[in-house]
């Protein structure tokens, strides 16, 4: 059916986020449904050689909403949850069991700011087969059965892209806004790419994401999850890579579950579960930006409320000493992994409700005031490289440090933020000095050991208490108006 949303069909008329989200998810578990039954009798029929074999498939849900200028009177220091002028906005959608809460919540916001209802449909945007099927084992004669008649359900990445996220995105006639920065077919991607990633189902990923570079915050933070199930109630379950999850017996009283996987994945993640997933979810990324762009790239469809780096960095300052902390108010781009995407001259603003919240959590855990604790935490401008061994040139680097007022390198923490502002996700940067390489301070093997001992389970519970107090605010106020654009998609 063409209409004012283009050929979408089956279209439904809501009035509320609920009645929106029983929509999405009815068209979407038909669809599903439908295709793991066509894929179940395509592979059977396959083993007898016939190949007269009809694959229907399956098309995205779809949201769309009309707004006409009567209708925009809106308080316009809104930062989501409404249109930037009249039109017809729409977008596919995917994976209800994920995000139901979310869509239902957008939903809402927009019948509430422009008093129209919504509409969902079938979209005419197939669902790629993997993305509907848990592909089990298939011969090769089976594989040639499915490129011949399965081809066009297969992920297309012509037109899976970051266009909109980018402004990027060209108006096509007959087809409306986009509503939301990621069409269903790239989410898709991302959550298929972040188990590979990480090694975790998607459902598992909490609303507040810490980051850090090395293993031992890792451990560290297993073993304060660990704890908090044992002996707490504000966290449901503790999961770790393949799945392996440590229930609070308060919650659920039972030994645990899963499997522990004999090798870890490239970025493995720990999820430390609440029953409102506002938890927290730990990724350890690795070292690098291409490393750091991969995992927030996909974590974006995820929609969190702020990712936090926790890493180490090199100190510029004679007057910083080993373990001091610092604040990044400023980046440096010097890692070129998102060139492409985001201009140089584009300026990664520092948010103020994250800055607040990492600054008072250093003074809580600390129990730093006052002067003491501006000698001990340091708010300046990281560089970020994608050069492990710039100090090899650091001659040559040190006319920059001075021009720009750098206090601190690293290696990911610009990548971070440049994602956290490109997708509109809020981002902080709390690092830690662990070696002054231009004044001969190198991490050697004993230094190294003294100061992992001494810092890295007082950084891991600075994080933990900014997400603390980030939550007793309230986490709609992290999603500020610098990150959105006055041509913006209405979903947050």
């Amino acid at each position: 059916m063409t209409n004012i949303y283009g050929n979408v069909s089956k279209l439904v008329e809501c009035h509320s986020g609920a009645e929106a989200a029983r929509h999405i998810n009815e068209i979407y578990k038909n669809n599903i449904a439908q295709m793991q039954k066509d894929f179940a009798y395509l592979l059977e029929k396959s083993q007898s050689g016939n190949e007269v074999i009809n694959f229907v498939g399956g098309d995205y849900p779809f949201i769309g909403i009309e707004v006409r200028p009567e209708n925009m009177h809106i308080d316009a220091r809104l930062a989501f949850g409404a249109v930037t002028d009249p039109g017809v906005y729409g977008s596919t959608v995917t994976r209800p069991d994920l995000f139901g809460e979310y869509y239902q919540e957008q939903i809402d916001l927009l019948i509430k700011h422009h008093n129209v209802p919504v509409m969902v449909g079938e979209s005419d945007w197939p669902i790629p087969l993997p993305f509907a099927v848990e592909q089990t084992e298939v011969t090769s004669r089976q594989q040639e059965i499915i490129k011949d008649h399965v081809g066009a359900f297969m992920p297309d990445l012509s037109r899976v892209n970051d266009d909109i996220a980018n402004f990027h995105y060209q108006k096509e006639e007959g087809k409306p806004l986009p509503l939301a920065l990621f069409t269903g077919e790239r989410v898709d991607y991302s959550i298929a790419r972040l188990f590979h990633y990480t090694l975790t189902s998607p459902h598992h990923f909490q609303s507040f994401i810490l980051l850090t570079n090395y293993d031992r915050y890792i451990q560290e933070f297993i073993t304060y999850a660990l704890h908090e199930i044992e002996t707490g109630e504000e966290y449901s379950a503790f999961i770790e890579p393949g799945d392996y999850v440590t229930h609070n017996p308060r919650y659920r009283s039972c030994p645990p579950t899963g499997t522990r996987p004999r090798y870890l994945p490239q970025m493995p993640a720990y999820h430390l579960v609440r029953p409102d997933g506002e938890g927290i979810t730990f990724v350890n990324i690795g070292v690098g930006p291409s490393n750091a762009k991969t995992i927030t790239d996909h974590l974006a469809v995820l929609r969190p409320h702020c990712w936090i780096m926790l890493g180490h960095c090199a100190g510029l300052r004679r007057s910083q000493m080993l373990g001091d902390y610092v604040l990044a108010h400023a980046y440096i781009r010097r890692d070129r992994v998102l060139d492409d995407d985001l201009a140089l001259d584009v300026p990664i603003p520092a948010l103020a409700e994250l800055q607040v919240a990492l600054q008072e959590a250093v003074a809580n855990i600390t129990g730093l005031k006052g002067r003491e604790l501006k000698t001990r935490m340091r708010t300046g401008t990281v560089l970020t490289t994608a050069d492990r061994h710039w100090e090899l040139r650091s001659k040559y680097l040190l006319p920059e440090f001075n021009q720009t007022r750098t206090i601190a390198v690293d290696m990911e923490s610009a990548t971070i933020a440049a994602n956290g502002f490109r997708f509109r996700v809020p981002y902080g940067t709390l690092l830690c000095v662990s070696d002054k390489p231009i004044y001969g301070e190198l991490k050697l093997q004993k230094m190294a050991k003294d100061f992992y001992q001494n810092r890295v389970s007082q950084h891991l519970q600075i994080g933990i208490e900014a997400i603390r107090l980030i939550r007793e605010t309230g986490a709609a106020g992290l999603h500020s108006r610098k990150l959105r654009g006055f041509e913006e998609p209405p979903f947050r």
